[in-house]
């Protein structure tokens, strides 16, 4: 019923990871595809016309809970809904808010009819439901919306997470229904998201039920929450097969490059992380040789590109020398060039992947990326 269809192209008969074409109101998007993080409605440090034009991303995302804070989806929605504020044409993924209200621990308090915080900002108090996110991301006028649900802090125990677990399925349940009743919201897809911490059985349960959802596509949630990464994959290899084979698949918050070809592979399409941006401005850098921190006295009279392997702006353009002088200036150029690069890596990684399932050897691709990134192959 919603706006957004997922076609598959091809699939890899010996890993399952899957090449597809996500089609939106907004535009098309291959997958697997990573999205850049543009949290309050801006991907730190770049213009809409460097995403879209420089680095061709298709798909960003953007955050509920800072955009209901400041400016408010009210004003926003008043405003053209958030394409037309923050002037992006192509989709735009928003997150429940979520995962930001659990990580403000005091400032919050959770019930069985939502979660009740605080501002950040000011203290002011607000109350998140599962049918008010809803409400808010319709008026924000995403693309690809997400349902309320409980994002639990590793390790905790298995009775924490069942009812935890629970709650999300609740809550799901409830958005669901309000979604569903209004008109508006047949213009966006509404994702649900699977939880269970780290218990592979609260994993099964709560796909199952959310699969009575018969949703445009599906999410998994509580990763890279103080987990190890083997275990964050080990979660997406239990509950990626019970999804649909038919629907996008969405793991939030992953990861490092070298981790992106293991999720593909378990049949994922969909991930997102600020890992790009954030490293880029704190001077740590992704390249085809490894991560490079710029801010090493060995660049002081490199001459060379940030890696020779790279076609972005940055690496035609600029030693790594220049780029260590602006970084040790604390110039705001270094963070635009840095997060151009880094974000044109990730999704350049992407589409190497994507281009290997196309032509049929995703295998020798992955094995090729055993211990580091391949890129291009």
């Amino acid at each position: 019923m919603s706006a957004l269809r997922f076609e598959i192209e091809k699939t890899c008969p010996e890993t399952g990871a899957r090449a597809g074409l996500l089609h939106t109101a907004h535009g098309t998007v291959p997958t697997p595809v990573f999205m850049p993080v543009g949290t309050q409605g801006t991907v730190k440090a770049l213009t809409p016309r460097d995403l879209q034009h420089d680095l061709d991303a298709k798909i960003i995302l953007a955050n509920t809970y800072h955009l209901f804070l400041r400016p408010g989806h009210e004003r926003i929605e008043r405003l053209g809904g958030l394409h037309q504020f923050m002037q992006w044409p192509r989709a735009i993924l928003t997150d429940s808010g979520g995962f930001q209200v659990f990580s403000l621990d005091s400032l919050r308090k959770v019930t069985d009819e939502g979660v009740l915080f605080r501002s950040h900002l000011n203290g002011d108090p607000h109350l998140f439901t599962s049918e008010s996110t809803v409400d808010v991301q319709l008026a924000l006028g995403s693309d690809i919306a997400m349902v309320l649900d409980e994002c639990l802090p590793y390790p905790t125990t298995f009775e924490a997470a069942e009812k935890s677990m629970r709650r999300t399925i609740r809550w799901a349940q409830e958005g669901y229904a309000h979604y569903r009743r209004r008109e508006k919201g047949l213009h966006c897809a509404l994702f649900p998201i699977v939880q269970g911490s780290m218990f592979p059985p609260l994993r099964r349960a709560c796909t199952e039920a959310l699969l009575e959802l018969d949703a445009p596509g599906y999410a998994i949630g509580g990763l890279s929450v103080g987990e190890g990464r083997e275990l964050s994959q080990e979660m997406v290899a239990v509950t990626a097969p019970l999804l649909p084979q038919d629907r996008p698949r969405y793991v939030m918050g992953v990861g490092m490059p070298e981790e992106l070809p293991l999720y593909v592979a378990k049949g994922v399409d969909m991930m997102d992380c600020v890992l790009p941006t954030r490293n880029a401005r704190n001077g740590s850098l992704f390249t085809s040789e490894g991560k490079l921190a710029i801010k090493q006295a060995r660049f002081m009279d490199d001459n060379g590109p940030l890696d020779p392997l790279c076609d972005c702006y940055t690496c035609r353009t600029f030693s790594r020398a220049y780029l260590r002088h602006l970084f040790q200036a604390g110039e705001i150029l270094f963070s635009i060039l840095a997060s151009l690069h880094n974000i044109h890596f990730y999704l350049n990684l992407m589409r190497g992947m994507r281009k290997a399932i196309l032509e049929g050897r995703f295998p020798a691709y992955l094995e090729r990326c055993a211990g580091s990134v391949v890129v291009n192959f």
